[in-house]
Parts: C-alpha cells; structure tokens; sequence
C-alpha cells in the first residue's frame, strides 16, 4: 500500500495523478500489486478512485489511513458501491464508472471550428438537448471548456481530472449509422498539436460511443468514476 502526500497543493503544480495517466498513455502502468494509492483532492470540491489493471488510485481529501481502512484493493475493490459511497458519504455525488481511454493529436489543418454559438447558448446546437447535457457537465466538473463543430455535432475539448486534456462528443441523431461521430473523433484529433495525449472517459454501456472512440484510435488505459463528497467536518 502506498500514500502521496495528502495536502493542499499550489494551483500551479500538477497533480500527481497526471504523471500516472501520461505514464499509461505511453503504456508505463503502475504493478498490478493489488494496491492502493491515496492521492490529494483534486480541487474544486471533486475526487476520484481511478482503476488500472491491479492498481487504484483514490484522490480524496481523506487520509490514507481512512480510506486504508476500508480495506480497498486495486483488484475491483475501488470501484465497489459500498466503498464510494464512504467516499461520496450519505448525500454527496457519485458519477458514474467510466472507460478512460486514449489518444494523440494529429496535427496539421484544423478540420473544426469554433462553435461559438453553440458555447453560448448549448440549445441551439445540432445535437438539441444532449448538447446541452453534455456541456452543463462539462463545465461542471472541467475547466477552460472549448467548444468545436459543424452538422455533425460538437465536440468539447477541457482540462479534465488531473489537469489532463480531455474531449468528448455529442453526434448529431440524424447522423446515427453513417459514420459522423467517428468522423468527428477523427477531425476532433487534427485540433490537437501532433503526438499531443488527449483522454475521453466513456460510460461502459454507451457501446456506439465507445466503438466510435475505438475505431477512431483510442486505446482504454483504466476506469475512473468522479465523486463530489458532502462537506465533511
């Protein structure tokens, strides 16, 4: 069992979960010794347990004892119900268990513009209701929100757990069955400088979502669910 240091750290420095998501895009993985790494918060009143293959990460205000007490483990153990709910506590919020998978930017001509209009008011956008969904989540849980797209839909690119770079998309529903949210994905890429590591978490039941990102070049790296504890003493 290991520990990070659980205290408050400047904005300016990454947090150290950043360096094991890097380290797995690049196919470096932490031992899958069935341990338990408790890491500090990850600010603006969000945690999170992240999976790897027989390793979990916790970053939580909680100690290391506290949560080491609980008797996790990085076998499945993290993701246990019972377990998050310590966390989250009676009344705090628990996301859902996503896929977290990975990308690299490709550079070259950007092949999305700026949707302003749609960054502006989510409702007006091609994809209705599910676009406003999507970036009232976004912007609620990541930061410097940018918004790209054209007919296809939207795709929103952020600073998400970790401070890492983070995308997710919203496909247009007439475009079901031709192809547009892998199209999307593929132009979303050309937005990034080359080579650059860029993260999508996907709920494991979204199964058209998570073919478009797999065939579009993402490779799953772990699992992770966000919490947003009730304000603990």
């Amino acid at each position: 069992m290991t520990s990070a240091p659980n205290n408050h750290r400047p904005r300016s420095h990454p947090h150290p979960l950043l360096a094991l998501l890097l380290d797995a895009a690049d196919g470096r993985f932490p031992a899958a010794d069935g341990a338990v790494t408790v890491m500090p918060g990850l600010g603006r009143g969000l945690e999170c347990a992240t999976a790897f293959t027989g390793h979990a990460v916790i970053a939580t205000a909680l100690s290391d004892a506290a949560v080491q007490a609980q008797q996790p483990d990085g076998f499945g153990g993290s993701m246990a119900p019972d377990f998050l709910r310590w966390i989250a506590g009676p009344d705090g919020w628990i996301g859902s268990i996503d896929n977290v998978l990975v990308a690299r930017g490709t550079g070259g001509p950007p092949q999305l513009l700026p949707d302003d209009t749609a960054a502006a008011d989510p409702t007006t956008g091609p994809a209705g209701t599910g676009t406003a969904h999507r970036l009232r989540y976004a912007r609620e849980v990541r930061e410097n929100v940018q918004v790209y797209g054209d007919k296809r839909g939207l795709v929103i690119l952020a600073a998400g757990v970790a401070g890492r770079r983070e995308l997710s998309i919203e496909a247009a529903p007439e475009g079901v069955g031709q192809g547009w949210g892998r199209s999307l994905l593929a132009d979303a890429l050309t937005v990034l400088p080359p080579d650059e590591p860029v993260f999508a978490a996907v709920a494991p039941g979204n199964a058209r979502s998570l073919r478009a990102f797999l065939a579009t070049g993402f490779a799953p790296i772990g699992s992770e669910v966000l919490i947003r504890p009730q304000p603990r003493p």
